[in-house]
């Protein structure tokens, strides 16, 4: 009796889909360990500076690193990773995305070429947004109190990290979006 093309067609393909979805959960493994590697970094880095410091401000030191770390991953799943990376639109298209993945509402969705959910983007891209600002704490360490290091951070992650036309014009080239970035 002949086999139909059909499930001859349907034996080959299955082996590449799941060939394909083993790729994907590899890759996206690759970026959360990298993610959480990057994100490690961050105590440490405390724990570094607080070595540096006089022994009564080992405990401030310690926790700008940690209120950077609270602080801006709030901020980045709010609004920075949607205003970073989302398509823009209208005449600021160009220049900053808009609040469509804002929450990550996106957070499963597949990313560029289909290889890595938004979600592993998104933890990464958090992690040095977070590391970034925590390595600035120790030029300020001694020199700004709290409440001054919470409003810059707010106001650093946000209009400096967060907000230049750059990111966005180059994570719409890296996931290929021209059509909304223009």
């Amino acid at each position: 009796m002949p086999v139909p093309a059909a499930s001859i067609l349907l034996a080959a393909a299955t082996p590449m889909a799941e060939a394909a979805a083993a790729l994907r959960s590899a890759n996206n493994g690759f970026v959360l360990i990298s993610a959480a590697l990057v994100l490690m970094m961050t105590p440490a880095l405390a724990l570094f500076y607080a070595g540096f410091v006089r022994s009564r401000n080992v405990l401030n030191t310690m926790v700008m690193s940690f209120s950077a770390m609270a602080l801006v991953s709030v901020l980045w799943v709010l609004f920075g990773y949607s205003l970073a990376f989302s398509p823009g639109s209208g005449p600021l298209a160009p220049f900053i995305g808009g609040l469509a993945w804002a929450g990550l509402s996106n957070w499963s969705a597949p990313y560029g070429d289909g290889q890595i959910s938004h979600g592993a983007v998104a933890l990464f891209q958090a992690s040095f947004a977070i590391i970034t600002p925590a390595l600035i704490s120790g030029a300020v360490v001694e020199r700004m109190n709290f409440r001054a290091w919470i409003l810059f951070l707010l106001f650093w992650s946000t209009l400096i990290y967060i907000g230049p036309p750059e990111k966005h014009q180059i994570s719409c080239a890296a996931m290929d979006l021209s059509s909304f970035c223009r």
